[in-house]
């Protein structure tokens, strides 16, 4: 889910637009979908990792 969140933001694609194309595969959210918030952290968190 987050490598398809990034390639859509790389591309443009505002945040909100993002949110509603993904999907919670796991976890006690299974089958919801994502806040515009958890959206934005995805690329914040690559920039932590390095």
């Amino acid at each position: 889910m987050a490598n398809y969140a990034r390639s859509l933001r790389a591309n443009g694609v505002p945040v909100p637009q993002v949110a509603q194309k993904l999907v919670i595969t796991s976890g006690k959210n299974k089958g919801q979908r994502p806040s515009g918030a958890t959206v934005y952290c995805i690329p914040a968190e690559d920039e932590a990792e390095s």
